[in-house]
């Protein structure tokens, strides 16, 4: 037995040395020598073909899609909050007890409605005691204008009299004592012109006392009843009756809801995208969307984050949206061409910028540069290309600047 296994080996070795080392050999002996003739034209067929076949490697076959840009409404999305247009706390201007039932916080409230009413106290009788002594303080004014014009007229004789003295001691009819006399009564008459004037202010000075302790004491009266400055809506009860109020104490917060603002605060790198009146739109986490324009947006930026205020004013009229939620904002921004294409398309080149490999018309990869505006479901929103390109979609990694390609166009969707 170990013989015939010697035997099988020296025949299978013998047989894999004559279909490896021999093989051309082997297929001319079993063909009876006619087909040595077709092998050497065909390794010469191969080495003719072989520079054509070295040259075709260098062309690269890729998928390329003909892409058309289209005009996208740009858009600058942030995250932001709710807010009340206006909020106040109604606060007393004077003293005393509170006299009116309180309003229940959450009510809505028009603008002048009663909030909180003040007892008057002892402002009724302050206002009738300076209303009394106006009379009296006009009545002064006559009299003292009398006494002004008495006054003046005896000013006048004073100096009819000192002038006639001097002319009279000038011609020696009049002594000097007379003349001294005269002028001093002159220097008496304008004394008593001054005082009378001074009447004549004091009581036009008690007219204005009068009338100003009348403002005062209506202004007192008025302030005991407390109002709504706006229409809203009541964050807290309105004061207490019986509560003892206090210049400053507080009677009632409003807040006014509608309309309301969204506000969030844009980066620097979207501040320029943004203008006062644009549209704008917001969703609440509560599923509750909104429309509405951009009615401020700051000129200075927060020291701190270095964003801008943007507010956008909206209608409330169902007073729905509440101060404080939280909102995702869309701002409209000016619209511009672009292309849509596959992520997977996109590449990098070697030194690290983000692009596509463009098909030629010459039938050559091209690199270029884009940015990204927009991520959606059926692809990216790119910009930086030409009006009308031919994108490489498979194979754009094996390609770069100037490599021949031969590409095939597959179909977009419309």
């Amino acid at each position: 037995m170990r013989f015939f296994s010697i035997i099988t080996a020296i025949v299978v070795t013998l047989a894999l040395y004559l279909i490896v080392f021999e093989r051309d050999r082997l297929l001319s002996f079993a063909s009876g020598g006619t087909e040595a003739p077709v092998a050497e034209e065909v390794a010469e067929t191969s080495d003719a073909e072989t520079p054509t076949a070295t040259e075709g490697a260098r062309v690269v076959s890729v998928v390329a899609i003909r892409s058309a840009a289209q005009a996208i409404d740009n858009a600058v999305l942030l995250r932001g909050r709710t807010e009340a247009a206006r909020q106040v706390d109604v606060r007393a201007e004077t003293s005393g007890l509170v006299n009116s039932e309180p309003l229940r916080k959450g009510s809505y409230v028009e603008a002048g409605q009663l909030l909180c009413e003040i007892a008057p106290g002892t402002r009724q009788v302050a206002l009738a005691e300076a209303q009394a002594r106006l009379p009296e303080a006009k009545a002064r004014l006559p009299e003292a204008e009398g006494r002004v014009l008495e006054a003046e007229a005896r000013l006048k004789e004073a100096r009819i009299n000192d002038n006639a003295a001097k002319q009279l001691s000038a011609d020696g009819f009049a002594s000097d004592i007379r003349v001294a006399g005269t002028q001093a009564s002159v220097q008496s008459a304008l004394a008593a012109v001054e005082t009378a004037r001074a009447g004549v202010e004091s009581a036009r000075a008690g007219i204005l006392g009068a009338e100003a302790a009348i403002a005062s004491a209506e202004n007192e009266i008025s302030r005991l009843q407390i109002t709504a400055p706006f229409a809203g809506l009541l964050e807290t009860d309105t004061a207490e009756l019986g509560a003892l109020m206090q210049p400053g104490g507080l009677c009632a917060t409003i807040i006014q809801l509608n309309p309301i603002k969204l506000v969030a605060f844009v980066p620097e790198t979207d501040v320029a995208k943004v203008a006062v009146g644009a549209r704008a739109g917001g969703r609440t986490t509560a599923n509750q969307i909104v429309e509405g324009r951009v009615t401020f947006m700051s000129r200075s930026s927060d020291p701190e984050t270095r964003t801008f205020r943007v507010e956008i004013t909206v209608d409330n009229d169902d007073l729905q949206l509440r101060d404080g939620q939280t909102a995702e904002i869309l701002i409209g921004a000016e619209g511009q061409k672009a292309h849509l294409i596959p992520a997977s398309a996109l590449t990098l080149n070697d030194e690290g910028t983000l692009g596509l490999q463009i098909a030629t018309e010459d039938n050559k990869a091209a690199f270029t540069p884009v940015s990204i505006l927009r991520d959606t479901a059926e692809g990216m929103w790119v910009a930086g290309l030409a009006e009308e390109v031919s994108v490489i979609i498979v194979g754009q990694e094996y390609v770069t600047d100037g490599v021949a390609i031969k590409a095939t166009y597959a179909e977009t969707k419309s």
